[in-house]
């Protein structure tokens, strides 16, 4: 794998970076991690606040992370629950294959095409400037959708298969706003696993 063509190849016009590898976790390891994560992670269905009200979250998620890497987004405070050797073992990986450093990470379970998460951007004071957002991406297939600030007609739409990384750098977040959109059955055939690894300052 060459990660220096991967990070050249640049998927958004402008203002930022995101990059990605679709086989950047080979098939059978990908296989047991979703596997092993998706029974053992304490998986919860959390609120957020939108509009004045609290909300279910369209999907399951699992804080993890080192001592003190508390997150907030949303009106949600979230303390890190430990390492498992899973996440221990992607995160050697993403060192090793792509020196990414992080210290926590947002582990996401799309139960089906209709588990989704809407518009934003990873710009939390917490992550600092320029933050790197290193995804990893088990299970179902799904798409992944990035869009401008300020210019709507500036789009960006992929899709995200079992075993991938896609990482969003620089001023990404900055500039630039993401979803993972609700899809149907015939589309979707199972449950997506996304772990969103990054560094809390």
């Amino acid at each position: 794998m060459d990660i220096n063509v991967a990070r050249a190849h640049c998927l958004i016009p402008q203002d930022g970076s995101v990059w990605m590898v679709p086989n950047f976790i080979a098939q059978a390891d990908a296989d047991r991690l979703f596997d092993t994560l998706t029974l053992n992670l304490p998986w919860q269905q959390k609120q957020i606040r939108m509009f004045g009200k609290w909300i279910d979250m369209p999907r399951l998620t699992c804080w993890v992370g080192n001592p003190g890497c508390s997150y907030t987004y949303s009106g949600l405070t979230e303390s890190p629950l430990p390492w498992t050797p899973e996440l221990l073992e992607i995160r050697q990986l993403l060192l090793e294959q792509a020196s990414i450093i992080c210290n926590s990470v947002l582990a996401n379970l799309y139960r089906s095409g209709q588990d989704s998460m809407g518009w934003h951007s990873d710009d939390e004071k917490e992550l600092g400037q320029q933050p790197v957002i290193a995804s990893i991406s088990l299970g179902a297939e799904r798409r992944f959708d990035l869009r401008h600030r300020h210019d709507a007609d500036m789009k960006v739409s992929l899709n995200l298969p079992h075993g991938s990384l896609l990482v969003m750098e620089g001023l990404t977040q900055t500039y630039w706003k993401h979803q993972v959109p609700k899809e149907p059955a015939t589309r979707v055939t199972g449950p997506r696993i996304n772990l969103t690894f990054r560094t809390i300052l």
